[in-house]
């Protein structure tokens, strides 16, 4: 059994632990609140870029000339997944499951006869992808530097996918993120974005499609050829406006848990230092009262 001085160094440790965790609930309920204001603001511009980049899709016949990143290489034998994780833990499984989202799309892509490589924006997804699947990772951006995320990130990462798609290295690129919901609900998502998603042929009309006429100038196709790149870095952006928001909501929930478990601690130990200390003192009583008598 511990004695009391290791109790006390012990319940004492653990309310200085308390403290720390506390501040940083603080700090960490502080950051959330502005980037979750930046992932609300920024949901508007991203979807309705997707939307207006559909819908030119939609209106060109896609041909030898149209721009690579719409019509495609013309094969699917090779996908590049983006998988977007937090460059800090203390976290929860906010970044593991953003990598097991990514895992399931890998693996559902192995089993159907295509290859996969991966690209890693932050530093937590790449311990296990590189464990798991050791020559498929060809690329990461380290964003660990960055206070906040910046639309120059998202383009450099952008532009160098888009190099690479050029090149002819993979065929269809994936964008793995979460999704941020509520401090509690961070969902992890794989959405294409290389080529371009058209919009389903169903005949049942999207929420924001329009029955203006619309006229095009210079025309659909030049358009595009500039609206696409960009359309690739809003998408990153916006996964890692989402990414930060998710991330500092389960790190705000984590630490509330540890400074909960910190406080039961405290509350076990100080019920075990206090009858140790009663069993002290009864021990004590009794000798006195032995040798009393004994007298």
């Amino acid at each position: 059994m511990a004695s009391l001085k290791s109790l006390k160094i012990r319940i004492g440790s653990v309310k200085s632990t308390q403290k720390i965790t506390k501040a940083m609930k603080m700090v960490a309920a502080a950051k959330l609140r502005r980037a979750q204001q930046n992932a609300v603001a920024g949901r508007p511009y991203s979807t309705r870029m997707a939307d207006v980049v559909a819908s030119l899709a939609s209106r060109v016949a896609v041909g030898p000339q149209s721009p690579k990143l719409l019509a495609g290489t013309g094969k699917q034998d090779t996908h590049l997944i983006v998988v977007a994780t937090a460059d800090r833990g203390l976290a929860g499984a906010f970044s593991s499951n953003v990598v097991r989202a990514a895992r399931r799309k890998a693996d559902d892509l192995i089993a159907d006869g295509k290859t996969v490589l991966f690209y890693i924006v932050g530093r937590k997804g790449r311990p296990v992808l590189q464990r798991l699947y050791p020559k498929a990772i060809v690329g990461q951006h380290d964003t660990s530097a960055m206070k906040a995320p910046s639309y120059a990130d998202a383009q450099a990462v952008a532009d160098e996918i888009a190099d690479r798609f050029e090149s002819g290295q993979f065929d269809v690129a994936h964008l793995a993120y979460a999704n941020f919901k509520s401090t509690l609900v961070q969902e992890p998502v794989v959405e294409q974005i290389i080529p371009v998603a058209l919009p389903a042929a169903d005949g049942v009309r999207s929420v924001n499609a329009s029955n203006a006429a619309v006229e095009y100038e210079p025309d659909e196709e030049d358009i595009l050829a500039t609206l696409l790149p960009r359309n690739i870095a809003v998408q990153i952006y916006r996964a890692l406006l989402e990414n930060q928001a998710g991330f500092y909501g389960s790190q705000m929930t984590a630490i509330d848990n540890a400074t909960r478990n910190a406080g039961d601690m405290i509350n076990k130990l100080s019920i075990a230092y206090n009858r140790q200390r009663q069993a002290a003192i009864t021990t004590e009583l009794v000798e006195i009262i032995s040798g009393a008598e004994a007298l």
